[in-house]
């Protein structure tokens, strides 16, 4: 961990227990967890690109003045993927990065349209990511799980072009767990993508839209009554409605929750107005995520300290913390006990020292 990534409002002992805390990430985007080192080095391979090759630079050109510039930049990211070897390099060295952080499991979402659209087979590409899967979990012992997700900017021909790839028992990869619906939510009503989430459902594959982020909560209502959403993406703007909130604690519905992501996007003003903690006064089950960290300046770790300033807890609070990530993960049962037996261990070893 970085010095500008130690929260300077939490202790040094705490930041040290987190980054051996043993953990599940549920909302983190594959093209989004290129570190400046991979990024600069995809630019270098495709220098018609508009992207810094310097990561020193990369830090002002990944500075956003609202949702619409990030999903600007974002895609100019996106753009650097062109070939299988770009998609293995890049899935691998997230993973790295993942372990690095002790993160076990990550459901990592992974949009194929924006791939297969610039000409990389489809065959060629989930053989790359199932490839760096299977090192991942052989080298760093992090198990990678794909969501495949609807860039929702791209419109229809983007959701039956994912939910094609999701569903074709030929290519579907066998990490894939899970259906999602990124992009910008102004402008792209989630109702539309019903058909294709039915689909994806069908195959049995959870939902996981996001929803809230950018919008009100009707977008979040539109999500679970339309999209039949297990966990809301980010699900923001939830807490201005008392009814939704009840909603998704009676029903235990979990918010993936992405605190400096929100920040860096202008979803929300500040920190301290970040409604994490109206979430959990509800009941709502809260999971700690870092959306796109290298673009936002974090990683999952500072987003743990991030949320123990914020919620105000202490190691037992953070080892709940990610106990709910692996509860609402769809890991296997035996996975999820191995995992919340981990996160224990490493709390009372803590905790005796």
């Amino acid at each position: 961990m970085t010095d500008r990534l130690v929260d300077p409002h939490v202790p040094r002992d705490l930041h040290a227990f987190i980054a051996g805390l043993p953990k599940a990430e549920l909302h983190v985007h594959h093209v989004g967890s290129a570190s400046p080192r991979i990024v600069s080095e995809l630019a270098a391979r495709h220098p018609d690109s508009k992207v810094p090759t310097d990561p020193e630079v990369l830090a002002d050109y990944f500075t956003f003045t609202d949702f619409a510039h990030f999903i600007e930049v974002y895609l100019s990211v996106v753009d650097l993927v062109r070939t299988p070897e770009d998609v293995r390099l890049l899935t691998y060295e997230v993973a790295r990065e993942l372990a690095r952080q002790r993160v076990r499991y990550a459901e990592l979402t992974i949009t194929p349209f924006s791939s297969t659209r610039r000409g990389i087979d489809e065959r060629a590409f989930m053989d790359a990511i199932e490839d760096a899967r299977k090192a991942a979990e052989s080298e760093f012992g992090t198990v990678l799980r794909w969501c495949f997700d609807i860039p929702g900017e791209a419109g229809l021909e983007s959701a039956e072009e994912t939910v094609r790839l999701a569903t074709d028992d030929r290519l579907r990869p066998e990490g894939l767990v899970s259906f999602g619906l990124g992009g910008p939510e102004i402008g792209v009503p989630r109702p539309q993508f019903k058909p294709y989430f039915d689909r994806a459902i069908a195959a049995g594959l959870h939902s996981v839209p996001h929803a809230g982020e950018t919008t009100g909560p009707e977008t979040v209502w539109d999500a679970l009554g339309e999209l039949g959403a297990e966990r809301i993406g980010h699900g923001t703007s939830s807490a201005r409605d008392p009814k939704l909130l009840q909603y998704l604690a009676e029903r235990r519905i979990p918010l993936e929750v992405c605190p400096t992501s929100n920040i860096a996007t202008r979803a929300v003003a500040t920190l301290d107005e970040h409604p994490i903690k109206e979430f959990t006064r509800a009941g709502v089950i809260v999971t700690v995520n870092s959306d796109d960290p290298p673009m936002f300046g974090t990683d999952l770790n500072n987003e743990y300290a991030v949320a123990a300033r914020l919620l105000e807890l202490d190691e037992r609070g953070l080892a709940d913390l990610a106990k709910n990530a692996v509860e609402a993960s769809f890991m296997d049962p035996a996975g999820k006990a191995r995992l919340a037996a981990e996160i224990d261990a490493h709390t009372s070893s803590w905790l005796a020292s």
